[in-house]
């Protein structure tokens, strides 16, 4: 049903409330004025929905949470107006005592409410299902993940399935990306839009947009890990600083760069490798190669072999900050001039 049906149907129905109402002690309204004063009073609620979706500050969880807070103020306003009621105080007052009592627990459990809708699960779409398949797991998706690229190679394999999730501060930072005045940035940002619209094309992943904003929270990787506690899902990143932050605060991560790790082939010293080195090393004596994974050979005396096809031997295999590093020595070869 279209949202303009309903805002029309409610005004309608608004001036036929209003046709039906007569006032109390005056003199009674034509049926065509009182009509026109309900049809405007549904006008102005109407206008004021709009606005408020408008500049987009009310969510359905931030509604359902004040909603909650204004139920909870009623009850606190009753039961505190019943134990007024035990006090020797005349009607009059005790009136008064209950209209200011209902107010003020109203606006302080809204307001509490909504300060602490952040941690407010008892909505519906908000509650945690237990899974009963891997189908169902749901991942939040952090920027870079998405501009990195591989977790498109990971939906395609199917060793990523079920639900991500992109929150809506996370697309407007790809937007501002690639929408930069540097060229490397706008390239990488729609290179990100590019691999979200590949995504969002796969039978197997479903990717929904959350609209949860998070206003309170200024920093994009903060509002990951808080709407990760929220949703109690895993965030895919290839942030380190993010990665630590998440996991201290109890958030699981999916390291795209800690897999790329796990899954490179081990090297053992004493084994064989073909490699090409390419190019000088630091040192006079040695060439560096690069394995198809991307990682580092070091050829001792393997300046003499830069352009040709070698064989050597694993002396030994370092791991650094920045990646493994293996160091071979040229098995019965002779550089070739």
């Amino acid at each position: 049903m279209d949202l303009r049906f309903v805002r029309f149907s409610f005004i309608i129905i608004s001036a036929l409330l209003g046709s039906q109402l007569v006032g109390q002690g005056v003199a009674p309204w034509p049926w065509w004025l009182r009509a026109l004063t309900g049809a405007g009073s549904g006008a102005i609620l109407v206008l004021i929905e709009a606005a408020l979706h408008r500049v987009g500050r009310v969510s359905v969880r931030g509604f359902s949470a004040a909603v909650f807070g204004l139920l909870f103020g009623l009850i606190m306003a009753k039961l505190a107006s019943d134990a007024i009621g035990l006090v020797p105080l005349d009607a009059g007052s005790v009136a008064t005592i209950r209209v200011v009592l209902t107010w003020a627990f109203c606006y302080l459990g809204m307001a509490m409410a909504l300060r602490g809708r952040d941690e407010f699960n008892v909505i519906i779409p908000y509650v945690r299902l237990s899974r009963h398949d891997r189908g169902e797991e749901s991942y939040l998706v952090d920027t870079s993940a998405i501009i990195d690229g591989r977790l498109l190679d990971l939906c395609k394999t199917r060793f990523v399935e079920g639900r991500l999730i992109i929150p809506r501060f996370v697309l407007k930072e790809l937007q501002a990306v690639a929408d930069s005045n540097d060229p490397i940035k706008r390239s990488r940002g729609r290179r990100g839009l590019e691999i979200l619209n590949q995504l969002r094309q796969l039978t197997t992943i479903d990717v929904r947009i959350h609209e949860e904003e998070l206003p309170s929270i200024a920093e994009t990787d903060a509002k990951l890990v808080k709407l990760g506690q929220i949703l109690g899902t895993r965030v895919i990143t290839n942030d380190y600083n993010l990665n630590r932050v998440a996991e201290f605060q109890g958030v699981g991560v999916l390291n795209v760069n800690d897999l790329a790790q796990a899954l490179r082939p081990v090297v053992l010293p004493g084994e064989t490798l073909d490699v090409k080195p390419i190019k000088e090393g630091k040192e006079h004596h040695q060439a560096v190669a690069y394995l198809d994974d991307g990682t580092m050979v070091v050829v001792e005396n393997g300046r003499g072999f830069i352009g040709q096809q070698i064989r050597g031997l694993v002396t030994s295999v370092l791991q650094t900050s920045a990646g493994r590093m293996v160091f071979v020595r040229p098995e019965n070869s002779q550089p070739k001039h």
